[in-house]
């Protein structure tokens, strides 16, 4: 008989829903529950494509005797942290405090009031390797609470106290200079990898937030190393197995520095960053490379992760059935030289194993290899034959949740793909999402929910992230369509930044003023998988602001600047977003109006243009002169009856200009 998880509408909830482990939801219920009988909440959280999180479900949540035990002695809750972020970062902070790591799946006990106080990540159901078993845990646990309360109870109020006394320094006054951006160039510098691209050591993660930094640093200072930097991890990246050299798109990481072997599930957030990083890399330097990644990447979300309601799910599960029945993480993606010579012929097939870096031990595990392309392109026809056999496999499981911070990353990168190269469907795809968005996620009051299945609303608010990178999407299509609309959406959004999300001295909380209150109001200015909720919303923030001259925006933008100020120079591979943010604010951002007869071949030519210059942050407005579509337009006239371009930045404003070339070179200068 299904638990209480069968009426959620996550698909990793609806994973564990005929589990004899009695799930219930995060809520208030499950907690009321655990102070009537008197035990613990067991919590345990992880997200669909989670590989390790699927194995322990495997072994411990679906073994009766492991469910009869946990039943009996605990309230058992169970969350996704793709639906619940601010759950995950609260507990999560708690784990790594205590462990010095954290992970997923993550499991941890608490009190009836939500305080933690024993922590772990995955418990094999046998003891192994020096780890406990799940069993062990859960009976060692029982016990503590069966007979040491008091001392666990005092565990726990130290443990919330200890959070609760971590205050961020974010910086305070002020907001990022050249000095700082200098120095934070100088730190990523120091940790570039000179033989394989991007930052660090293994497992290595798709920089996309820190390239985007050194793209806007090379096109404000001209800075060659910087740009060296940016196109040689992206290089390295399409070239590699992390990038599926077939269908397109990005795994979630490498486990290895050369990008050979990747950890193979597929993330909406990684994909659309990177769509959008390739497109600038593309407009930077004209490289065909990078037009060929930011198309296939932009196809790849439009035709495996689009939903029928017009969003993009959330994540391709890294296993798949490898034909024996067993469920293996990369059977859909891996080649052995037999494998290949069977689709391609002998002739072709021994092309291909060179083309593609497959060898006979295998780049992977058991003799298979992952497609490389170290050197040359490939043939379409045998793309066209590999894809097709490809095709017969079983294909990964999809996690169709669409979450509401994640779809504005996709509708910003699809949009600007689609005007980059002309390929109008593509902003089709995105202005139908957004549309999802605010008739689906939005309410009247504006109120974002999180996610959304199967065109039903989730239950949960939206927090930051979702408000800021919303409205960065609607930013970016505002400025591709030339439709104004998005631009009033995204006020709204940001307005509700302002009045939920801002603290005193400018930081920025996760949470609004008035969501669900836990042990502590989750605080993070860090860029990690995506840009953090706070430097996302300080980038939307100063956009609006450069559209509308609204002073409110451009004080709430350089308030969440600060932290920049203060960890820029100390960690920027995780402050990428925000370091490309100061970028924009000290080169304006500059101020685009394009106004014209609409289909005018002028204006069109004008408003190509402008989105395709590089000065960073750059907003553009186009539409009819002194139109009503955008502030931007108030009072801009057609130059001798002809389209016209004005650029502006910092209240200054530069003669209007009829001439392409012309308004290239105002928007290139520096």
């Amino acid at each position: 008989m299904p638990n209480r998880l069968a009426h959620e509408t996550s698909p990793y909830l609806l994973q564990h829903a005929d589990n004899p482990v009695d799930w219930w939801p995060w809520s208030g219920d499950a907690f009321e529950e655990a102070r009537k009988r008197g035990v613990p909440v067991l919590l345990s959280v992880g997200y669909s494509s989670c590989h390790w999180c699927h194995v322990m479900a495997h072994e411990s949540f679906e073994d009766d005797e492991t469910a009869a035990y946990v039943n009996e002695h605990f309230v058992p809750v169970k969350v996704d942290r793709e639906e619940r972020p601010d759950v995950d970062a609260v507990y999560m902070e708690a784990v790594q405090a205590a462990t010095g790591q954290g992970g997923w799946p993550m499991t941890v006990f608490l009190t009836a009031d939500g305080e933690p106080f024993y922590f772990g990540t995955y418990f094999p159901p046998e003891p192994r390797h020096g780890m406990a078993s799940f069993r062990q845990i859960l009976e060692g646990v029982a016990a503590a609470w069966a007979e040491r309360r008091d001392e666990v109870g005092e565990v726990a109020g130290k443990i919330v106290r200890d959070l609760a006394g971590r205050s961020l320094a974010y910086g305070g006054e002020g907001v990022p200079g050249e000095e700082e951006l200098a120095q934070a160039l100088l730190g990523l510098t120091r940790e570039y990898d000179e033989r394989s691209g991007g930052f660090g050591g293994a497992p290595k993660f798709p920089p996309s937030m820190a390239v985007e930094f050194l793209l806007r640093h090379y096109a404000r200072t001209g800075s060659d190393g910087a740009l060296q930097m940016a196109a040689e991890t992206c290089a390295a990246m399409a070239r590699g197995g992390i990038y599926d050299q077939l269908g397109g798109g990005f795994a979630r990481y490498s486990v290895d520095r050369e990008w050979v072997v990747p950890h193979f599930e597929k993330m909406l957030y990684d994909n659309a960053l990177l769509c959008r990083v390739y497109a600038h890399l593309w407009r930077a330097t004209g490289s065909e490379l990078a037009r060929r990644v930011a198309l296939e990447t932009a196809d790849f979300m439009v035709r495996e992760l689009r939903t029928a309601e017009g969003g993009f799910a959330s994540a391709l599960d890294a296993d798949s059935d490898d034909g024996t029945g067993r469920h293996v993480e990369g059977a859909f993606y891996v080649w052995t030289p037999q494998q290949l010579r069977e689709v391609l012929g002998e002739e072709d097939g021994e092309r291909a194993v060179e083309l593609f870096g497959v060898t006979e031990e295998g780049t992977f595990e058991e003799g298979a290899s992952v497609l490389q392309l170290p050197d040359g392109e490939v043939d379409p026809s045998v793309k066209e034959r590999l894809l097709a056999a490809r095709a017969l496999r079983a294909r990964p499981g999809r996690d169709d949740k669409v979450v509401a911070a994640w779809n504005g990353l996709a509708i910003a990168a699809l949009a600007e793909v689609g005007a980059y190269f002309e390929r109008p469907d593509l902003v089709e795809r995105a202005t139908e999402a957004a549309d999802l968005l605010v008739r689906l996620h939005m309410d009247n009051g504006a109120r974002l929910a999180r996610t959304s299945k199967d065109g039903r609303p989730g239950a949960h608010a939206g927090v930051l992230e979702d408000y800021a990178d919303v409205a960065e999407g609607f930013l970016a299509l505002a400025g591709v369509t030339g439709e104004g609309v998005w631009l009033e959406f995204a006020g709204f959004l940001l307005d509700i930044v302002i009045d939920q999300f801002v603290a005193e001295g400018g930081a920025l909380y996760d949470t609004a003023h008035d969501a669900e209150p836990l042990i502590r109001r989750p605080q993070d200015p860090t860029d990690n998988a995506t840009p953090s909720g706070w430097t996302a919303a300080a980038g939307a923030l100063l956009s609006y602001a450069a559209h509308t001259g609204s002073e409110a925006h451009r004080t709430a933008a350089e308030g969440a600047l600060g932290v920049v100020k203060a960890l820029g120079p100390r960690a920027p591979r995780f402050i990428g977003w925000g370091l490309a943010v100061a970028e924009a604010l000290l080169d304006g951002p500059r101020e685009v109006a394009v106004v014209g007869p609409q289909g005018d071949a002028a204006t069109r030519e004008l408003h190509r243009t402008a989105l395709l210059a590089q000065a960073p942050g750059a907003v553009v407005a186009v539409g009819e002169p002194d139109g009503e579509e955008f502030p931007l337009l108030k009072e801009r006239h057609l130059v001798d009856g002809s389209a016209a371009a004005y650029v502006c930045r910092n209240f200054a404003c530069r003669m209007p200009t009829t001439d392409a070339a012309e308004l290239a070179g105002q928007l290139g200068g520096r």
